[in-house]
């Protein structure tokens, strides 16, 4: 089981939730909107690969999903409907937040109702986000490593961090008691 990348930062890992996210500079902004450009023309086989790396190597993730829970070959995932159509649902949040990194509001209107959505209705620990986040960094950068330099790797790690950062706040506004995080 690989670790994901750091994207919450160390007070994530004690439980400690930062005044706010530390907010992308204009050239930051531009950075991750020119990276995103390549990453979203194959949006879906992109999102199928993080969803197979996040499921293959935090196979606890899948029993959130009742239609391939009880998937272990990642031929049997890629292959099937309803894992192609959540990772059509992921990449289109993560194009929202892209598109609109010049309205802060927007950006923390869309991770609100993700955070909600997955912390009331699906009941997911919030851990699985910063999991998650860590694994489309490391699915990216090797996928489009003409794009991914050293330095547009910080600046996605600063956003997924903002991502993490805007989800846990949902978490914590609908009230979400903290699980153990032993699963993982």
């Amino acid at each position: 089981m690989e670790s994901p990348r750091d994207v919450g930062g160390e007070t994530m890992e004690r439980g400690e939730r930062p005044e706010r996210a530390e907010p992308l500079t204009d050239a930051e902004r531009e950075i991750i909107q020119n990276t995103w450009v390549h990453v979203y023309e194959n949006c879906e086989d992109v999102g199928v690969s993080v969803l197979i790396r996040f499921f293959v190597n935090f196979p606890s993730a899948k029993q959130y999903f009742s239609q391939f829970q009880d998937m272990d070959d990642p031929e049997e995932m890629e292959r099937s409907v309803q894992l192609r159509h959540h990772a059509r649902q992921v990449m289109g949040a993560i194009n929202k937040v892209v598109e609109n990194l010049h309205d802060p509001e927007k950006v923390s209107s869309v991770l609100a109702l993700v955070g909600k959505a997955h912390a009331v209705k699906h009941k997911v620990e919030p851990m699985y986000f910063k999991i998650l986040c860590g694994v489309m960094l490391e699915v990216f950068s090797e996928d489009f490593p003409e794009f991914f330099t050293a330095e547009v790797q910080m600046v996605w790690t600063k956003l997924m961090g903002a991502v993490y950062w805007h989800v846990t706040g949902a978490y914590a506004e609908v009230g979400w008691v903290q699980l153990s995080s032993s699963a993982v």
